[in-house]
């Protein structure tokens, strides 16, 4: 009877969507997921739903279940932001992981760290530490998949070091608290080193 479309249970009448953020708009994945009331519950396969569900930006994970009452279930984890990524022109939003999420503005996210070029598995130590000086931070840049730059508002590059460099941040807001260096004529702060700090 279901699969001759002569029950109620071959129609969809309920989409259930729900997220592991919460207060999230999941509009663009109920538009993916193309599921009108009083679809036919078996003329969908779960499978293409569920593809076209994860191609929404800032999905990361999708389920999708027929439920026995014939209706759709859809759970999905989505990538959450903790900077911006830009190549530029536009900006992007950038999860812990490095993830760049293909859902991009024209603007800036005011105190939002940026970064550009490649980015690493993990952010979220630079991203935490980076966020106490946002306000002076243009961008920062990976540097031969190793180490971290900062580019300041004023064009000043900071040369962090490999190991340690919110160390070498907090040091640098010490200087600038009783010194003023990031407001100073200055292009380039190198701190590689850990004996001394060269100002060029």
């Amino acid at each position: 009877m279901v699969c001759t479309g002569r029950s109620n249970l071959s129609y969809i009448r309920n989409l259930t969507i729900a997220a592991d953020i919460p207060n999230k708009d999941l509009t663009p994945v109920a538009t993916a997921a193309a599921i009108a009331p009083g679809t036919k519950s078996y003329g969908k396969t779960i499978d293409e739903i569920n593809a076209r569900v994860m191609a929404t930006p800032g999905v990361k994970n999708s389920a999708t279940r027929r439920l026995p009452s014939g209706n759709v279930s859809i759970h999905v984890q989505l990538y959450e932001a903790v900077a911006q990524w830009t190549d530029g022109d536009h900006y992007y939003p950038l999860s812990s992981d490095g993830t760049i999420v293909n859902k991009p503005t024209e603007n800036r996210n005011p105190n939002t760290v940026v970064f550009r070029g490649n980015v690493p598995n993990d952010i979220s130590e630079i991203t935490n530490t980076a966020h106490n000086m946002v306000n002076s931070i243009d961008y920062l840049e990976f540097i031969e998949d190793r180490r971290w730059n900062i580019h300041t508002k004023d064009g000043i590059t900071v040369m962090l070091p490999e190991k340690n460099p919110s160390v070498a941040i907090a040091s640098l807001m010490v200087l600038d608290k009783n010194y003023n260096l990031l407001s100073k004529d200055i292009k380039i702060i190198d701190m590689r080193d850990d004996a001394r700090i060269l100002v060029k």
